[in-house]
This record gives structure tokens, sequence and C-alpha cells, in this order.
């Protein structure tokens, strides 16, 4: 395992890698694998990627190191691999998500000898799609006739095995747990480490990537909701808690008083300043798709007001309803083929069609959800507005979107800026710190872990284990469609109404359901023996976890009853100016898998009536200055209707079809009326004047509430 920091070069070092691996020969016949001291060690050396854009790039830096051309070829079927083989191409770039596709049909390759070139190890290697890949590697014929059950599955179980005719070399900048026990090294004390280090506080120091967290911004919401039914039912109090924040945070007010600081910082500090030559770019990183799309839509409209200064990319999988309308990145993005004037066989096409897009000069900002936290490059992005949690791997991971150099174009730690509305300081200092220098593992995983999720499984009595053996030898054997769903089938009727669980007990099943397969998914490949009827409940989890589906009568009741709450209040208080969060260059180290048994029993749930639920909430989410959230009530209603009451309002503001204009009047009636009223709220009157965050969301509240007060 090679622990490369993220954004400083880790494809050229892939790159270098493969054609080293390529030109290595035995130095004496007793090296293993060795076909004599004239021939390469390896036959063939495949990258294996989770990143598309990856590919192209690889084969064009693979030219600069050879002098032998044509010998990289990607692969994204058996019949291209065979193809690249039978041809003499020597590197073979694949993705992961093709990795599958390729194994169907092929021949018995255990006669050759690989290497195999993993990037970001973490995301490539757990469960099936490893197993695949060894499967291909490693003499696995073809299934014969009349096969038994035991010796089907007993190949699948060594199809995960690491192959003695392959070597494996794992690059990754955030190493998980299971990685280190894959492939990293085994030390005499159990623990595990990295083959080689070339960590981030090296990179950073080196000037081969910038410092993300040099300049980082805190925002921290206040508002208050209040109920509006007379009903006063009893929730547990942390689900109720966290559904109400989700139903804060993806209200149209919230997003578009957020947007509205998100436009005004990046086209003040970055736009009009031409931060990196005028070309810099921006990411808004949001909580999910439907977010994603709330927020590009209200930045289109805000960017629409003020005469379309730049443009926007949204970058999402699949498909998404949200208001009764189905959007997909295609019917979102705006991308005018008179554009794209680039050809395929252009040096550094992109191609990815976003990506390529996103790049020109037009478009500035891309919002996503969670497509491109991880393995997009692009060294203009400068900065990034975050409104999601984010945490671990993925925090490092998504903020490492901004650290890619740009000499060309000048760009510094200074230009990298992160504004954050959901995280703390704490949150992402607690995320860095173990990739900072150097990671370790304490220990191997228990996987005795195992012999007991299984017994508490069996003796659920959700599924008989004739049927586990009789649905898995199916499965082997090829059987599709309704007949080899059946015994699911009726392990799903049980769990759903034979059995008569509780609501407890069904989420007890499906937790340690899912943990079974996490950890055996994973452990496959490294345990040193073979357990035949793990691999067999392994198989048959797989199919029935999705078709468990677990809802509590009270999310049931938390859902309907957030149709009856409304946001009354809300705004925004910038809590970390440009705060460089300094990370602790100490040696880090992980703990193994979670070796004991996941369930659903935990303490009590502490439970309070919806009235208590809702005054905790305001009384910990209500900030700004001092005063009860029913007086802030008052003092809103209250400048509104003296907004309202101005001589200039109706004349520049109500009557006013120029929104630029508009916009500078009521900003003038606001300071008048906030001059007026300071002597009442001399707190108030000083948060308005010296804080620019507070400020902004102050004037977009009142301007919503005058125009809900007025019609204009």
């Amino acid at each position: 395992m090679i622990q490369h920091s993220a954004g400083s070069g880790k494809s050229n070092s892939i790159t270098w890698v493969a054609y080293q691996l390529i030109e290595t020969y035995p130095e004496n016949d007793t090296v293993n694998g060795s076909k004599g001291l004239q021939k390469p060690l390896f036959d063939s050396v495949l990258v294996v990627t989770d990143r598309i854009l990856l590919d192209k790039q690889i084969r064009e830096n693979i030219k600069q190191f050879s002098e032998i051309k044509n010998i990289v070829a990607p692969a994204y079927s058996s019949r291209d691999l065979k193809e690249a083989l039978e041809s003499g191409k020597r590197i073979i770039i694949t993705t992961i998500q093709k990795f599958p596709f390729i194994v169907a049909g092929l021949d018995d390759l255990g006669h050759k000898n690989f290497a195999v070139i993993i990037d970001e190890a973490h995301g490539s290697q757990s469960g099936t799609t490893a197993g695949k890949m060894n499967e291909a590697m490693g003499a696995m014929p073809l299934e014969e006739d009349e096969v038994d059950l035991q010796d089907k599955i007993l190949k699948a179980i060594q199809s995960r095995k690491m192959k003695s005719n392959t070597s494996y070399l794992a690059f990754t900048a955030t190493p998980k747990n299971a990685t280190f026990e894959r492939f990293g090294v085994k030390n005499p004390d159990g623990s595990f480490g990295e083959f080689h280090l070339y960590s981030m506080k090296q990179a950073i120091e080196e000037g081969f990537i910038k410092d993300v967290l040099a300049n980082y911004t805190t925002y921290r919401s206040y508002y208050e909701i209040e109920k509006s039914i007379e009903d006063n039912p009893i929730f547990d109090t942390g689900k109720a808690q966290k559904k109400l924040r989700a139903f804060v945070e993806r209200n149209e007010s919230t997003i578009a008083t957020k947007s509205e600081v998100m436009l005004d910082h990046f086209l003040t500090h970055v736009v009009q300043t031409k931060k990196l030559k005028g070309k810099a770019k921006g990411m808004v990183v949001t909580q999910n798709i439907e977010s994603a799309i709330r927020y590009y839509t209200e930045l289109k409209r805000i960017l629409r007001s003020k005469g379309d200064p730049f443009r926007i990319a949204i970058a999402f999988s699949g498909k998404k309803t949200v208001n009764g309308i189905e959007h997909t990145e295609d019917s979102l993005n705006e991308f005018p083929p008179q554009m794209d004037i680039s050809k395929s066989s252009d040096p550094g096409y992109i191609q990815d069609k976003i990506a390529r897009y996103f790049n020109m000069d037009e478009f500035r900002l891309l919002v996503v959800a969670n497509k491109y936290l991880t393995g997009f490059d692009q060294p203009k992005l400068s900065c990034m507005y975050i409104d999601k949690k984010l945490q671990g791997v993925l925090a490092v991971q998504a903020l490492s979107r901004l650290n890619r150099a740009a000499d060309k174009l000048d760009k510094r730690t200074e230009d990298i800026f992160v504004l954050d509305f959901f995280n703390t300081i704490d949150d992402i200092q607690a995320s860095f710190d173990p990739f900072y220098t150097s990671t370790s593992l304490s220990r191997a995983t228990d996987v005795n872990v195992l012999h007991d999720l299984k017994a508490e499984l069996d003796n659920t009595a959700v599924y008989e284990w004739e049927e586990v053996e009789q649905f898995t030898n199916d499965y082997f054997a090829g059987v599709q469609g309704d007949l080899l769903s059946f015994g699911i089938d009726k392990a799903q009727d049980r769990f759903d109404y034979v059995l008569e669980l509780t609501e407890e007990q069904k989420i007890d099943f499906k937790i340690k359901a899912k943990q079974f397969v996490k950890i055996y998914g994973q452990m496959a490949s490294i345990i040193p023996f073979e357990v035949v009827a793990w691999e067999v409940l392994f198989w048959f989890l797989k199919f029935l976890i999705p078709k468990l589906s677990v809802t509590t009568t009270e999310d049931v009741l938390i859902d309907e009853i957030l149709e009856s709450v409304d946001l009354s209040t809300y705004g925004l208080e910038r809590t970390r100016l440009n705060h460089n969060i300094a990370l602790d260059d100490s040696e880090a180290e992980l703990d193994p898998q979670n070796a004991n048994v996941r369930g659903a029993h935990g303490p009590a749930e502490e439970t309070n009536p919806l009235d208590e639920i809702i005054r905790s909430f305001n009384e910990r989410w209500f900030h700004g200055w001092d005063a009860t959230p029913e007086d802030q009530r008052v003092k809103f209603i209250t400048l509104s209707q003296h907004i309202q009451a101005h001589p200039d309002f109706q004349s520049k503001v109500a009557d006013n079809h120029d929104s630029q204009n508009r916009d500078l009047a009521f900003k003038r009636i606001l300071e008048d009326v906030m001059t007026q009223q300071r002597k009442k709220d001399l707190g108030l009157y000083k948060l308005f004047a010296t804080d620019e965050a507070f400020n902004r969301s102050f004037f977009d509240m009142m301007k919503r509430m005058s125009n809900l007060g007025s019609g204009w």
C-alpha cells in the first residue's frame, strides 16, 4: 500500500510505476514467477481506477516515459482484455465499474504473471468487485458440468483470495482499516503500516499541493420554527431534532439566504478581483441531489437577476423528482453545443462532458451532492461552499479538490477559500488529522465476530438454512428471475409478516445482516481459511438486505408532523473568518473494524412532547442577539412595517421593475429605518452595522417579509 497525498501527482506516480513494472526483470531464476532472466517478470500490468478520466491521462503520460509505441490499451470488456493481451499490450487500463464484465468469459490466465495497480484502493477494493478481479487473475477455469455446491462455493472463496501470480500495488490518500489489512505491511507487533508514504504535510511543504485549511470560514444558522397544530404527540427527541433541522435546511428560504451569501462572496472576492487571472472556479457542495437541484435553481435565478455574469453547472447521477418534476443532469445543464469545439484527439481532451464544459472560462460554479467529490481534478477550483456534513475520509477527499497547484495561473494558498455552513472547525480538524502525516492500523480485525453474527441471524428464523443453500446453488448455476428470488421472497415474507417481528427486532436483524456482509466481503480475501457457511450466507444476505424495508411508526408520524411545522425565522451568523486550521503532525493510528456485534439495542431513548422538542430546538439554534424568539419575531414584523411605511418604498421599491435598482433602493430604506430604530435596540443595530454576513442575511430576510407584505 502506497499512501500518497491527494492532488500531489498520484496519477503521475501510477504512470511511472506501471512503466517500471513492465521493464522489471528477475535478478535470478529463484525469484518467484521468473520465466528466465531475459523475460520480463510481469506479462502485463493492469491499472484499475474508479476515475474514468485517468484512462486517457495515463495513456498520454506513458508516452513521455516509453520509446515503445502502442503499449497501452483500455479494456472495458473481456474481449478488450483478450485482444489487448494477444496484441502484446503491456499496460491495460480499466475502471473498477467495468472490471466484473471483463471477468465474464475469460480463459484461464493462471499461467501469466500480473501486476495490478489500484487507484484509491479504499474505494475500489471492497466486496465482490475485488473478488472478480482476483478471479480473472488466477486459475479459475470455467464451470464444468455436475460440480456440486461445495466445490462452487470454495471456488468463489478462493477467487477472492489474493493470487500468487499477481502483485498488488494500492495507491490511496486516505487509507481505511480494511485497506491496511488487505494491502498494508504487517509489523512484528501485529500492526499494519504503509509500504511507502508521501504525506499531505510533505506535499504542502514541497509546494506540490496547497493547504486547503489555511482560509476556512464557518457560518452558524439561527432559526425558529413554530407548531401549527393543536396535537402534542410524544417523540424520540434525538430523531425529531434531526428531522427538524433537515426540514429547516431544505426550506426554500434557507437555501435562498445561503445562495445569496455564496454568490455575494464569489462575485465580490473571486470574480471581481480576477482570482487566478480571472479563471478561478468554485464548487457548491450540498446535502443530497434534491438540495443540489434546489441550490442550482436558486443560484440560476439570482444570477439571472444580475444579468448572468457567468454560467453554472450541476452534477449528479441518475434521475430525481423535485416538486413533481423529474430532473437529470442533461435536462438541467445548459451546455451550448457550439461551445464544445475540442476534439477527442486533442492533447488533454476531457472525456467527461460536465468536466469538459466546466473547464471552459464561461462556467464558474459547479453544484454537486456526491459526484465529483472524489477523483475530480480541476486546478482552477479555488473556493468551496459547503452545506453538507463532511467527516473522515469524505471530508479529506472533498476538500482536496481545492489543493491542486496551478502555477500558470499563479495559484497561491491565499487564493483558496472555504465557506462552510454545516461543519465546525473542530469537525474538519478531526477529519484531517489522521491523514496529515503517517497513518497505521493498530491490529487486525477479529473475524470471530462472523461466528457470533451468523448465530444471531440464524436464531431469528427469518430464513431456513436449506433455503440459503438452495438459493446459493441456484445463483451459481445461473438461475434467473422468479425462480432465483423464491427463497428470498419467503425470507422477506417472514421478516415482514409471518414472524410478527417488532420494529426494533427488524432493525436489529438488518443491522447485523449488513455488518456480516461488510466484514466478510472485506476479509474473505485475506483470512487464511475457508468457511463454506459464511460464503453461502454472504450471497444470500446480499440479495435479501435490499428487500428488507424498515420504517418505524414514529418515523412516519414525524414526517407527518413536519407538514404542520413552519419556519418563522432564519438567518446566518459568521463564527470564524479565514481561520487557519492547524493539524497535528504526529503519527495517527486507526483501530480495526468494530469486532463487536452491532444491533438496534442501545441506551433508552429520550422522549418529549413535540412542544418541548420545538422549544429546545429553537433554544439551540436561534442565535443572533440577546432577545427571546418571540421578541425577535415582533421586531422583524415591526421593522417590516416601518420599511413599507417609508415614503420612498412604494415608488422606488414596490412599483420598480428594475431588480438591481430596486435592491439598491431597498438597501437605502433599510439603512434609514435601522438608523432611526438604533436607540431602541443598540445590539441589533451593532450587528447590522458591523457584521457583513449578518447584514446580508438580515437584508434578505427583511426583503422577503416586505415583499410578502406588499406583494411587489
